[in-house]
């Protein structure tokens, strides 16, 4: 378990102590610079400085990576989440065909980040194997594997398309209408 040993010293102006404190410790239990934990979740190592000092909270999907790659137990990761002050509310989930998520297709399931996939395609169907780097000199781990039918990899790929060209638009979009400073 890590110590969190500089908790209860007072804030120092800094909104995200805490939470910076927490990630830090993380990341010097496995060992890791600055360097190395912003290269394995694909963040600019000053982002990765500015959370850990305390400066700035991570958005959700990067706290979820970090939270992955620093294989922080349950404890620590509902702890971090609560810290960066995301709560246990989540903004409205929707189905793979863009509507809000009925209740029963909502699952509790973690979110696992991966930066390797390995894919098995046969008559029979498709195999995704998702892993995730450990580090240097060591082999991906494993850390979910789904298969399904050829039609249905089909229709998948056409969803992920789909959103990823809505959200690219939306992105795009985003940065044309804010005002030039």
């Amino acid at each position: 378990m890590v110590q969190y040993e500089e908790m209860g010293k007072q804030n120092t102006g800094k909104p995200y102590q805490k939470l910076g404190t927490h990630l830090k410790a993380l990341r010097t239990r496995l060992g890791e610079s600055l360097a190395e934990a912003s290269g394995a979740v694909e963040i600019d190592v000053m982002e990765l400085a500015s959370f850990e000092l305390g400066d700035r909270r991570p958005a959700e999907d990067v706290l979820l990576l970090l939270i992955s790659h620093f294989g922080a137990a349950d404890h620590e990761a509902v702890q971090l989440w609560e810290v960066a002050g995301y709560g246990s509310t989540k903004t409205a989930e929707t189905s793979e065909h863009g509507r809000p998520a009925k209740q029963s297709e909502k699952t509790a399931s973690p979110v696992l980040f991966t930066d390797v996939v390995d894919i098995l395609v046969n008559n029979y169907g498709v195999i995704m194997n998702f892993m995730q780097n450990s580090g240097p000199g060591t082999a991906p781990t494993s850390v979910a594997r789904v298969g399904m039918s050829r039609e249905h990899a089909k229709s998948i790929l056409q969803i992920l398309q789909n959103t990823l060209q809505r959200t690219e638009q939306s992105q795009a979009h985003s940065k044309n209408s804010q005002p030039d400073n």
